[in-house]
């Protein structure tokens, strides 16, 4: 056998795949806009006059967005950029179907247009000064601290707002701002930093309770901090959802770092107890009883129709819609209050049927899956948590606000990413996916790598072809 100083290097070498990335985002975007065209048919029986502006602008967003991650992040994953423009796109064509219910009809989606451009610019300005995610690492305290002060910004007496029973927004110069949304982004980040540095302390094991090693009681510390914010959030903000996300983000990457069992047991009892502790206590005072009402709307809806309306409405949207949708423009989505916001997966579900709802969740699980798959190929530690992480709040977003409306579990109020109408989600899941973008162009990056043959190689190979033998990463 060779001495290793004698092997020659094996480079791994991954395909770009940037002409198949522009080919599938040209091919969403032509949903989306098709989408937008067919709904002008179906209610007038003709296309929309501003259909070339329209077109004009949806494409050139597409393409800036590519020709950037073209130049800047070439070995970035091909999927993700096609799928969130997929599923942005139809979010503009429900929330315009829904404009047009209104007499003069309304301009949500012009809006949320605005909002889409206003994220890709964050993506573009994303890839051009952050081309590689591991600078981050150094900002552990710094982006912990912003993150947390977020999320409780909207207990502020002056600026802090409610909205239906919530306190998670800002009023600032007559604009309103969900911070909750960038805080998800920011510790995310933060949690990533602080368990790369504290993974070994955080991995030992304390005591053996029914097979199940849990941690050490000294090692408490940040789980019982970030479970503390968790309850101001629900029981001051009267927020469950973004409560759940923020708690079930930090365990999960508790377990990932770890690979403790004993963490996601413990952290999912702790939330339960203090959640439900939490709303029977304040309960008697009336602090929760917005929480408490969602509650009873998801056991027993058809108690109270006035109350309840909301649920009631979309589960008949459901139901008409049955397997394959009343047809674009053809359904009464309009019926369900808060159609092109909480409730728009009930709009879809109406119009593309159960059949169209699941092609979206899939398309969502394939965004996700991407990101898990960057996670399990990244290089570093912070790289695989952060991408996990950014991935974990995109599907536990989804899980929640559509197991809310199809009254899988109590109704939050959280946004479905990329879908619903509202600036700060739109912005901050694009940042998510610009992030992962980064990530996994380091991750797809080639790099020279010197390996030992085996005893009846002769000689070595240069792999040029993107797969996942022979020890390549994806």
């Amino acid at each position: 056998m060779a001495l290793l100083s004698e092997v020659p290097s094996v480079v791994m070498v991954h395909r770009k795949r940037r002409n198949v990335e522009l080919v599938m985002i040209l091919f969403a975007q032509a949903v989306g806009l098709g989408a937008y065209a067919l709904i002008h048919l179906n209610q007038s029986a003709r296309l929309p006059d501003e259909l070339p502006v329209v077109a004009g602008l949806w494409f050139g967003l597409g393409l800036v967005a590519h020709l950037v991650v073209r130049l800047r992040l070439p070995y970035a994953d091909p999927l993700l950029l096609p799928c969130v423009l997929l599923l942005n796109g139809l979010g503009l064509a429900m929330i315009h179907r829904i404009d047009l219910i209104n007499e003069p009809p309304t301009s949500g989606a012009t809006q949320q247009l605005m909002w889409t451009a206003l994220g890709v610019a964050l993506l573009v300005l994303t890839a051009l000064v952050l081309r590689d995610h591991r600078p981050l690492i150094r900002f552990t305290y710094t982006l912990g601290l912003a993150g947390i002060a977020l999320l409780l910004l909207p207990l502020l007496p002056v600026i802090g707002t409610s909205q239906f029973g919530a306190r998670i927004w800002i009023t600032v110069a007559g604009f309103s701002f969900q911070p909750a949304e960038v805080a998800k982004v920011v510790l995310a980040i933060a949690f990533s930093s602080y368990l790369v540095e504290k993974r070994d302390v955080l991995a030992l094991a304390g005591w053996r309770v029914l097979g199940l090693d849990l941690p050490r009681a000294r090692d408490l510390g940040p789980i019982l901090l970030v479970w503390l914010a968790s309850l101001l959030v629900l029981v001051y903000q009267r927020d469950l959802g973004t409560s759940l996300l923020f708690f079930g983000l930090f365990v999960m990457m508790l377990y990932v770092s770890t690979e403790r069992p004993g963490w996601a047991v413990l952290g999912t009892a702790m939330f339960a107890l203090g959640a439900g502790a939490a709303v029977l206590l304040a309960d008697r005072v009336g602090q929760l009883a917005h929480v408490s009402v969602r509650i009873d709307s998801w056991l027993h809806p058809f108690d109270d129709i006035d109350q309840n309306g909301q649920i009631i409405a979309a589960q008949f949207g459901l139901a008409w819609g049955g397997l394959l949708g009343t047809g674009l423009g053809l359904g009464r989505p309009g019926l369900t209050p808060l159609a092109r916001s909480d409730f728009i997966a009930a709009a879809v579900g109406e119009e593309l049927g159960m059949a169209g709802l699941m092609a979206v969740i899939t398309v969502y699980g394939i965004v996700v899956a991407r990101g898990l798959r960057t996670a399990l190929a990244a290089k570093d530690q912070f790289g695989t948590l952060l991408a996990t992480g950014l991935s974990f709040v995109l599907a536990l977003q989804v899980f929640i606000i559509i197991g809310g409306v199809t009254r899988l579990l109590p109704l939050t109020g959280l946004t479905t990413p990329f879908m619903s109408q509202g600036g700060s989600s739109m912005i901050a899941n694009w940042v998510i996916v610009a992030l992962l973008l980064v990530i996994s162009h380091q991750t797809r990056k080639p790099a020279a790598t010197r390996l030992e043959p085996s005893p009846d190689a002769e000689e070595t190979q240069v792999i040029g072809r993107d797969r996942a033998g022979a020890g390549g990463r994806r």
